[in-house]
This record gives C-alpha cells, structure tokens and sequence, in this order.
C-alpha cells in the first residue's frame, strides 16, 4: 500500500502551481463582486455552485473565497472601533496565517473534499467515494478555535459517485452552523437537482486571449509569441493550456495537421512517429494530450464545413488544411460524425488498455478514410 501522502494530487497539473497556490485570479470580476455583494449585504448563501468549463479557474476562485471567508470577520461584528468597513475585494494579505496555512493544506478551517486513494492504497480511485465525504464528519467535529467560519471545498463535485452525492446532499440540507459549501463543477447539468438547488450558482466564462496571457503569466508559464495558438486550442482554459505547454501541446498538433493535411494521401511517415511518440506508460500524459488535440481537429474540421472556420491558426497550414478537406457542410456533417465515432472508440480503447499507438494509428486511418469518402 502506498503513502497516501506520496500519491499525486487530482487537481494539480504537474509542473504548474496548484489552483490554491495562486497569487491572482484573472477575468473572472463579475463572480467575485457576486459574492461579495451576498456577503456585504448578509445574504451570504451557505452552499455555492462554481460552475464552468474545466480549467478555468473554479478552483482559483474557491481558495480565494475560502480563505476571505477565514480571514475576514462577519459583517456586523464590531470590533474595538466598531463595525470594519465593508470589503472591496477578496484579496487578504500574503502574510495572514490563514494564507500559508491553506497552501500548506493545515489551515483548520478549511476542509478539501476530492478523489482519494482506491481501496488498495495503491492509486488515486477515479472517483470521488463515499469514504471521502464521510470524513466531513471528523471535520465538522472540531472546534474552530478563532469561532470563525468553516470552509468546505469540493473539488470536483462532477466525479462523486452516486452513493457519495447523496451523502454530500445530506449535509446541504442540515448544513452545520456557520459552514459554508463551495462545490467546484465542469458540467453542472448532469448533477443531482437536489444538489444545485441548495446552491447558489457562481457561473464562469473562458478567457478572452488577452486574459489568457497575464493568466499564464502569474502562473510562471509566459506563452510568448505562441498566444494566439495556444487561445485556439486551449479555448479560453488556463488550465488547457498549462497543459498544452507544459506537454509540447503546440508541435503535437502541429504534426496532426502536417500528417492529415494532404488526406487522402496522408503522411505514413509522419503517422507512425507521431503514434510512436504515445507509446509506454511513461507517454501517457502525451497520449492523454493527443487524443483530445485529435478531438479537436475533427471538430474544427467540423466547424468549417458548417460555414465557421476558427479564427485563426493553432498550426502553419491549417488553414488551408480545413478549407480543403471541409469545403461544404456534408463536409462538416462528415467530420462531426466522425468525432462522435473516434471519441467512442478511443474510449472503449482506453478501458481495454489499448495500445496507444495502435490506437492512435487507427485514427489516423479513419481520417484518411473519411477525406478519401469526401473526395470521390
């Protein structure tokens, strides 16, 4: 059995801060001034959903709330010279204890709910267990030694097995005194409706291309002159792309596009380097990456022969590479079939621990297939 203390952490991207590690959160202002207008105005609701697409920042916003929430007294308590002012903003101070106490995970207030290690030890389970959300009940406990507020942070409430929803919904409905919910979701249509109506929802938006780039920045990751690509494929995700570069996101799709952009005469070569490169355990964050940037090539195909071709270049040639292989929307009809098919099919390969590469090549071939089917 391992160290659960050795196993990587669910929410981390390896090599980039840890959404609680964050200094900033950038373009997501009109959520943060949602909740501080509740809590100025002590309406403060004890369970909220943020809700976006994943890599956003949810989790960036949900350890800034977390921590203004420990950190900042309750509106009407009166201090010494009376009542503080209202807060402006849900920044607290870099040398406040409660800010080292929760990157460091020891802050007492604060509870993190997310996927755990299997029955084993030996992994991180794929879901989020009931076990987990039992251990709330430890937490709640507790005394808070200061009287404060407690904190819980679900993250993400999106991989909760059903037994584990339902026990989390128990607690939404009888929340202890002075406890406040903040449940991170990516897809909040498919939660439980008992669930999101306990919830007060905190809807976030991707980034603009001029967001995405400060975003990266405070991050430690500049993205340079590969912006523009990077916002393409990323899709507004500051996660997204931290993984793009961090994975050499930017050349694996340029090679998709280099190796299909003549289909039906595609480049072997080219293929079989590029399923090569997701060979072995050591590859599979690569061959996790390439799946998705070959998701998104078909559904770019997609959207040019509807008639909306992206607005710019993710690779040299792309461009033209859509224009011809999606000219008309049976094109693009074809192409979102397609999608759907390989998407299908790359998972059932996955769950029979497929070779990567094999995999990888049969998609390949499919393409070509499917150009060869557009051109006659």
């Amino acid at each position: 059995m391992a160290d659960p203390a050795e196993l990587p952490e669910p929410d981390r991207i390896e090599g980039a801060p840890h959404p609680r590690e964050a200094r900033a959160l950038i373009g997501h202002g009109a959520a943060e001034a949602a909740f501080l207008d509740a809590f100025n105005s002590g309406r403060l609701h004890h369970a909220w959903l943020i809700a976006g697409p994943r890599g956003i920042g949810k989790a960036t916003l949900a350890w800034r709330i977390a921590r203004f929430l420990r950190a900042t007294p309750a509106q009407g308590a009166d201090g010494l010279f009376g009542a503080p002012p209202a807060p402006a903003s849900l920044d607290i101070p870099e040398d406040h204890p409660v800010t080292s106490q929760s990157r460091a995970l020891a802050e007492p207030g604060i509870f993190l709910l997310r996927r755990g290690a299997t029955e084993k030890g030996d992994k991180l389970s794929d879901d989020l267990r009931v076990d987990e959300v039992r251990k709330m009940r430890s937490f709640f406990g507790l005394s808070v030694i200061d009287g404060g507020r407690r904190v819980v942070i679900v993250d993400s409430v999106d991989e909760m097995k059903p037994s584990a929803a339902n026990a989390l919904l128990k607690s939404l409905e009888e929340p202890p005194a002075g406890t406040v919910f903040l449940l991170v979701s990516h897809a909040p249509a498919r939660l439980l409706p008992t669930i999101r109506s306990r919830c007060r929802e905190l809807r976030l938006h991707p980034l603009a291309a001029d967001q995405l780039a400060p975003a990266l920045e405070a991050s430690g990751h500049a993205p340079g002159a590969d912006i523009a690509a990077l916002s393409e494929l990323a899709g507004g995700s500051v996660g997204e792309a931290l993984r793009l570069m961090l994975l050499g996101g930017l050349p694996i799709y340029g090679e998709i596009v280099a190796a299909l952009a003549n289909a039906p005469r595609y480049d072997r070569p080219r293929a079989i380097a590029l399923a090569g490169s997701t060979a072995g355990a050591a590859n599979k964050p690569r061959f996790d990456l390439t799946l998705r940037l070959f998701n998104l090539f078909l559904a770019r195909l997609a959207r040019a022969g509807s008639g909306h071709p992206p607005g710019a270049e993710a690779a040299p040639g792309e461009a033209a590479a859509l224009a011809r292989l999606a000219p008309h929307r049976s094109a693009g009809q074809a192409w979102a079939e397609l999608q759907q098919t390989l998407s299908a099919r790359a998972a059932h390969g996955r769950a029979v621990n497929l070779d990567a590469d094999a995999l990888i090549l049969d998609m390949i071939f499919r393409i070509n297939q499917t150009a060869a089917a557009q051109a006659a």
